[in-house]
């Protein structure tokens, strides 16, 4: 059931930036809003009002509203017109289909005497006979009645033929007043007999027909197959409360009613429970997850990733030939492998200050046989190059660079130049190509090749 709330004002009140104390114009309508309250107080300058189809059952909390000039209240469970003297320039006031059957109680808008239409029709008082003739004498200063314009003529006719009309509009006003107050007994009845089996329920035993007094022992009792049967008996329970809910719904929906505020707030009672019902079921829905799958049918192990930091008595890792999982307090995290491991071999480590996990699993033997040849041939293929490219770069050096030019000459034998040479000349080795390739250049800086 709905309320006017601060909050609800300000959400509908958009269009004046969620200012609520200079609202001219408010529309609350299917609210489900049981009572009219806090407008007067929060929204003093209204000026247009809308508050059809809720379940409101009395006009009130309006009469400060002075410059209300329309109010809409149609549809809801108002039984009389009452507490509207204060809105001194009421214009238009709608009240169809309600449940209005005190037809005199038109008498008390006499003082607005500005109102120029009002709608009553769908109400039981527009079915009394003499109804219009009674409300246009009543309401000199009305122009239209249930949208029809009210003629010169027709009011003379109507004051002509009051007595008769006021009399015959009391009687059937009286007649109604004691068939509404036997209506709303059986309503209570109803009422109560609907809370007493909803207490019988309540207190009805368990699913196996056994009373419970002891929690513990019931959830043990229940604990002991939960593998096998928690996720088939959920199903069940799922399925028969759908079940029930059908029929009280073709039941209650075929059940005859009478046009009753009773009935209207039946009807919201009954749609309201089925709303929380399935609310509740779509939640359950919700809890109930299926089983994490691993390994499909066919063998193959998936990757999976569920788990979160924990203790590490928490953690369990099972490492297979062709997948790892680990186990973080029952929340898979698994990979497949694209090579076999050795299960025997491997072994799981963990970080006291990090806490890192840290997993080796050893290749099967073959498999890091075969993988490793090819790297090999290409790592010797790369350490030749990079060693032929050294061996070149200092053989460019020496043809750029003439080494005599940067030789300290002996001074001692500066007059024998002629003869002898100098030592460091002699000293330095000539390198001669070899006579098999006469482009080789020996370079002593680069190791022999094997």
């Amino acid at each position: 059931m709905g309320r006017i709330t601060e909050d609800l004002i300000r959400r509908n009140a958009e269009h004046n930036d969620c200012v609520i104390f200079s609202l001219e114009e408010l529309s609350l309508h299917q609210q489900e809003i049981e009572r009219l309250e806090h407008i007067d107080k929060w929204c003093r300058d209204l000026k247009i009002l809308y508050l059809q189809n809720n379940l409101i059952g009395k006009i009130e909390n309006v009469s400060k509203l002075k410059k209300l000039e329309y109010l809409n209240l149609a549809l809801n469970n108002i039984e009389r017109i009452e507490n509207l003297e204060g809105c001194e320039w009421l214009t238009k006031l709608d009240l169809t289909v309600n449940f209005i059957g005190e037809l005199s109680s038109v008498k008390t808008l006499t003082h607005n005497i500005h109102l120029k239409e009002l709608f009553l029709m769908g109400n039981p008082c527009a079915d009394f006979e003499g109804y219009r003739q009674f409300v246009v004498v009543t309401l000199q200063q009305l122009k239209w009645l249930d949208g029809k314009e009210i003629e010169r003529s027709e009011r003379i006719q109507a004051l002509q033929n009051y007595a008769a009309v006021e009399q015959q509009v009391r009687e059937q006003e009286k007649a109604y007043c004691l068939r509404r107050a036997k209506e709303k007994e059986e309503a209570q009845r109803k009422l109560e007999e609907e809370n007493k089996s909803e207490d019988k329920k309540k207190s009805s035993p368990g699913f196996d027909g056994r009373w419970y007094t002891d929690i513990h022992t019931a959830c043990s009792s229940a604990m002991e197959n939960q593998d096998h049967l928690q996720v088939p008996e959920t199903q069940e329970q799922h399925n028969t409360k759908t079940s029930d809910e059908i029929e009280d719904d073709l039941a209650f929906w075929n059940k005859p009613s009478l046009f009753t505020p009773e009935s209207r707030l039946e009807t919201l009672r009954h749609v309201e429970k089925q709303r929380k019902a399935q609310d509740k079921l779509s939640e359950k829905k919700k809890n109930v997850k299926p089983p994490r799958k691993l390994i499909t049918e066919d063998g193959k192990a998936l990757n999976v990733n569920e788990a979160k930091y924990m203790d590490t008595s928490l953690i369990e890792v099972d490492v297979q030939p062709t997948y790892v999982r680990v186990m973080v307090k029952g929340k898979p995290f698994q990979l497949a492998l694209s090579t076999e491991v050795q299960p025997d071999s491997s072994s799981a480590k963990r970080s006291q200050t990090t806490g890192h996990l840290l997993i080796c699993m050893p290749k099967v033997g073959e498999i890091i046989t075969g993988c490793q040849r090819t790297p090999m041939t290409v790592k010797t293929t790369s350490d030749s190059n990079k060693k032929q490219t050294n061996s070149s770069r200092p053989r460019i050096e020496r043809l750029e660079v003439d080494p005599s030019k940067h030789s300290c000459p002996d001074v001692s034998t500066i007059v024998q130049e002629k003869r002898h040479k100098p030592k460091k000349m002699e000293s330095q080795p000539q390198v001669e190509p070899s006579e098999e390739d006469p482009d080789f250049d020996d370079n002593p800086e680069v190791p022999p090749l094997i």
